[in-house]
């Protein structure tokens, strides 16, 4: 996008639903945002993600004023992980690879796909590189700090948690390597 005025818009819609649900809602598998509704409430990572992603591209629509996001661009990733990465890559042409997510190098907001195994339901679907776990990029309003937001059922503490992009990319840096790990630009025209 050429006027940057969306980013505040994005980044509050996005960082509204962090702090909503960050430590509120636990981890079950195959679960997308109506699981939400649950009682205690449950997401997966691809259905928290979405969410996100969703959310952000209704907040730039409107704050352009215009259709910057068709509902094919929203529909696209509503889907498991490795097609999500799939489909924003395809979408914007943009994809930062293994030991180059960084702080640095990563586009804003980016959604970063890794493999992290996940055994025989990781063959629910045609996953071509092999992605099973997909976290979003977040920035905090105000000061822009960027956090990783996800639906965690591998690691502690399980559910929505919310951590510092440094932090997140030094616990997760043995999956960041060439053939594991691929991040891309969902807001990126």
């Amino acid at each position: 996008m050429n006027d940057a005025s969306w980013i505040d818009a994005t980044g509050a819609a996005m960082w509204a639903l962090v702090e909503q649900y960050t430590g509120q809602v636990g981890y079950k598998r195959g679960t997308k945002a109506s699981g939400l509704n649950d009682h205690p409430p449950v997401i997966d990572c691809s259905g928290w993600t979405a969410l996100l992603l969703s959310e952000g591209m209704a907040a730039a629509n409107r704050k352009a004023g215009r259709l910057l996001f068709s509902d094919a661009d929203v529909a696209a990733i509503h889907t498991w992980s490795d097609r999500l990465i799939e489909n924003l890559e395809r979408r914007s042409g943009i994809i930062v690879t293994g030991d180059h997510i960084t702080v640095a190098e990563l586009p804003p907001f980016a959604t970063i796909g890794l493999q992290q195994g996940g055994g025989t339901w990781a063959k629910n679907h045609p996953r071509p590189r092999g992605i099973t776990h997909v976290v979003q990029v977040v920035h905090r309003p105000g000061d822009h700090a960027p956090y990783v937001s996800e639906a965690q059922g591998m690691a502690e503490p399980y559910g929505l948690r919310l951590l510092p992009l440094a932090e997140w990319i030094a616990e997760t840096q043995n999956n960041l390597k060439p053939g594991m790990a691929w991040a891309v630009a969902p807001f990126a025209e």
